[in-house]
């Protein structure tokens, strides 16, 4: 039996966007009808409810096509306005706000094939080998921000359990494109480890809203009646998440 799953997106979607980009399908048990969302990093993620015929999702797609189109293009004008360090192709710093802490990235070629990371010095990161292959320095520093957010997230999470008197199965920890977090109707709860990159307030908020999904799985007046108890400045906190994206350099989606 799949599990009900009640998520928090990475990028509020209002309704615009651009030409039809690759997509991708996710079955929802909770879904009544077809939704779309797109990521700043423009993938397009078609939600479905259970059974539905996926032949007719390419006829959805051009119905929305102009939605589509305005939505990519105000996330390509919304990237234009961020600094040039927001799109590097290898980082040489790394801004934790969420722990307030920059760690610098030092890049060293050497002979062979394999490509290492080493945390030296505090807040030190040193790639050693092949380092002219961004991708894959990429990929080792995404590998290094996951087991950093595991560290970081999994005693936040359960502080913030104990302080809600809000219990949790399980915690993963991993990099989704277009969820902060979500809850299962087991109580497991997922974290994306690009929360390393926001102010602590918003993570807060996002811990605090995943473990509100074990007691309601929807977002009934009831759900946020309890976030509410917890979170005062709900309001503000939801308008400030949804630009949570500029803080989160795009070459970790790249």
């Amino acid at each position: 039996m799949r599990e009900t799953v009640q998520q928090l997106t990475l990028f509020a979607l209002s309704d615009h966007q651009s030409p039809l980009p690759n997509y991708q399908v996710r079955e929802s048990r909770r879904a009544r009808h077809v939704s779309l969302k797109i990521s700043y990093q423009g993938t397009l993620e078609v939600v479905v409810p259970p059974g539905f015929n996926p032949t007719e999702i390419p006829e959805i797609l051009e119905r929305r096509r102009g939605w589509i189109t305005k939505t990519l293009q105000r996330i390509e004008q919304q990237r234009d306005t961020l600094p040039a360090g927001h799109s590097v192709d290898k980082p040489t710093t790394l801004e934790l706000l969420s722990r307030d802490e920059i760690w610098t990235v030092a890049y060293q070629a050497s002979k062979g094939s394999t490509l290492a990371l080493t945390q030296n010095q505090p807040r030190e990161i040193t790639l050693r080998g092949p380092v002219d292959d961004a991708e894959a320095c990429r990929d080792l520093l995404r590998s290094w921000l996951q087991r950093k957010a595991r560290t970081e997230l999994s005693p936040w999470l359960q502080t913030t359990s104990q302080r809600c008197d809000l219990a949790y199965s399980r915690l993963t920890v991993r990099g989704q494109s277009t969820r902060w977090g979500s809850c299962s109707s087991s109580q497991s709860i997922s974290l994306n480890y690009k929360l390393l990159f926001l102010p602590p307030s918003l993570v807060d908020y996002v811990l605090i809203h995943e473990l509100c999904h074990t007691v309601h799985m929807n977002h009934s007046k009831a759900f946020w009646q309890l976030v509410r108890q917890y979170c005062p400045d709900l309001n503000q906190i939801k308008i400030d998440l949804k630009q949570g994206w500029q803080y989160v350099p795009r070459w970790v989606d790249v």
